[in-house]
């Protein structure tokens, strides 16, 4: 890691006032200091994989045409983004058990075969290694890690896919049940992050 971490921080939230997500990613991102990208799923919208994006994605990269390339250009820069940052941030709250859409759709932009992971006789193998992520989960009603969490596994699963397998969570859960005890703990989670500078 450099001795100024590059961060890239990625909000899903679709909300912005009163945005718990948000609000913990300002505070560890202060925390953590260096030079951020800020992704922001509100704000832009990511296109969903469709078939003519499939098409571009497998066609080999000298073979394609400038439609295609034109097709990929959002998703290499996304894939630039996560490929010089040393740290990332994401801010994922719960949306009925799972993840938001928007977040979805930035990980079906960013896990592309033999660009961020690759497959071998031995299974597949993340290409991203060396990084480290941060993922602040909120939710209102739903315990995380609970039978009906299908978020926080997915995103342990899908970042270890692509080789980030050193993830710390800071948990923001109940939102709706004890609001300040939730963010209060959260909180004090972040407090115990060493500075990355």
């Amino acid at each position: 890691m450099t001795d100024t971490p590059k961060i890239l921080r990625v909000d899903s939230s679709m909300r912005y006032e009163g945005s718990v997500s948000r609000q913990l990613g300002d505070k560890l991102v202060a925390k953590l200091g260096g030079t951020v990208t800020n992704r922001d799923l509100a704000a832009e919208q990511i296109p969903f994989v469709d078939e003519e994006w499939i098409g571009a994605n497998f066609t080999p990269e000298e073979d394609r045409s400038d439609a295609q390339r034109a097709k990929l250009a959002l998703s290499d820069r996304l894939v630039t983004e996560l490929k010089e940052a040393d740290i990332l941030v994401l801010n994922v709250p719960m949306y009925n058990f799972s993840a938001p859409a928007a977040f979805k759709a930035w990980i079906d932009m960013i896990a592309r075969a033999r660009v961020t992971f690759k497959y071998t006789d031995n299974g597949p193998v993340g290409l991203l290694e060396g990084k480290k992520a941060y993922v602040i989960n909120t939710s209102g009603g739903t315990p995380l890690n609970s039978e009906a969490d299908y978020l926080t596994g997915y995103l342990r699963q899908i970042l270890s896919f692509i080789g980030i397998t050193d993830i710390e969570f800071v948990e923001a859960s109940l939102l709706m049940v004890d609001p300040e005890k939730s963010v209060e703990n959260a909180s004090a989670a972040i407090d115990k992050v060493t500075e990355a500078a």
